[in-house]
């Protein structure tokens, strides 16, 4: 399919700035079918575009085509909707006015219903940033989600979390390319350097203990992190990850004028059936989080995925176990009546 676009205009920031000539890309997969029902939202993780995630998408999968329209808007700053790399003057460089998760989402929100009449979704999902920007579809529009799978995500970001993030925010700014506030040009040393911090991260101690990089057809753990971490990072650019660095550590499901801070408040508010899944080691989203995010919610249940591949264990590429595991978690909760 190709990348759709929606021009959302001048958008009024929760910073109180407003982006004008703001545009979501986007991608749809499957046919609308006629009460629009069949809805399901895939959001996109840190740094990706929806082409990297559409192979979760498929006939005979949880997210089938067959059988669901599914969308994948893509998260401001990803470099297809509005980013820094494609800003324009005077919104550009130091002066890219920060997209929140639920910027986003309302623009999300817009694009549905201007686009396709759609007021109900029947499934907000993702990984990671993904899963976060499903969090906040559940708790901005209680009404509007029916069901709502977090993966590998959080309803806030936690403390740790942001203290990893400054870590891997500091290995990019300090190149020599980072200067007042841009990029003066390309930081290749910054983004390699990126790639191993945020290898370290990612992946658990076991998934290096055990040597599980082999099953991403690498020959040694140099290899792995020059091919998998490095190569995944030079792809991307760096003002653009920064901008989703920026999203990720202001993530909170209650940091608006609805619930004024109040997390309780707003996880007692989603009214979806929820199913919370993270990896059982997962180094920054960690289970402890979500287990006290569940207690607080009406209709949640916490799944751990029982994996040593990390955070990336919900995104598993090259990890049939996990992939099946997600795949069926995601069957069975489209098949559970929505509550109410």
């Amino acid at each position: 399919m190709e990348t759709q676009f929606f021009d959302a205009g001048a958008v009024v920031l929760e910073s109180g700035l407003t982006h004008r000539n703001t545009r979501l890309a986007y991608q749809t997969h499957g046919t609308l079918n006629a009460d629009r029902s069949n809805v399901i939202l895939w959001l996109t993780p840190f740094g990706a575009q929806h082409g990297d995630i559409e192979w979760m998408i498929g006939p005979g999968r949880a997210l089938d085509p067959t059988r669901y329209f599914i969308v994948t808007p893509d998260l401001f700053g990803n470099g297809l909707s509005s980013s820094p790399s494609n800003a324009v003057q005077p919104a550009n460089g130091s002066r890219w006015p920060h997209f929140t998760f639920a910027d986003n989402v309302r623009v999300q929100r817009r694009m549905l219903q201007e686009t396709f009449g759609i007021e109900r979704i029947a499934l907000a999902c993702g990984w990671s940033m993904g899963g976060m920007q499903a969090y906040h579809w559940a708790a901005l529009f209680p009404n509007a989600v029916d069901r709502l799978a977090v993966i590998c995500g959080a309803a806030r970001t936690s403390p740790h979390n942001r203290v990893f993030l400054e870590g891997v925010k500091a290995t990019l700014t300090a190149d020599v390319h980072f200067q007042d506030g841009r990029f003066t040009g390309f930081p290749e040393r910054g983004l390699r350097a990126m790639g191993r911090v945020y290898a370290g991260w990612a992946m658990s101690q076991t998934f290096y203990r055990d040597e599980l990089w082999r099953q991403a057809g690498c020959s040694s753990v140099e290899d792995y992190l020059v091919s998998n971490w490095e190569g995944n990072f030079l792809k991307r650019d760096p003002a653009n990850l920064l901008a989703h660095l920026w999203t990720w550590q202001h993530g909170d499901i209650s940091a608006n004028e609805t619930y004024g801070g109040d997390l309780p408040a707003a996880l007692a508010a989603i009214q979806a059936r929820a199913l919370i899944m993270p990896s059982a080691t997962d180094l920054y989203f960690q289970v402890e989080d979500n287990r006290r995010e569940v207690a607080a919610m009406r209709h949640a249940e916490l799944r751990v995925i029982p994996s040593d591949w990390g955070h990336r264990a919900g995104m598993p590429a090259n990890n049939p176990v996990d992939e099946a595991f997600i795949n069926a978690a995601l069957g069975e909760l489209l098949q559970a009546s929505a509550p109410g």
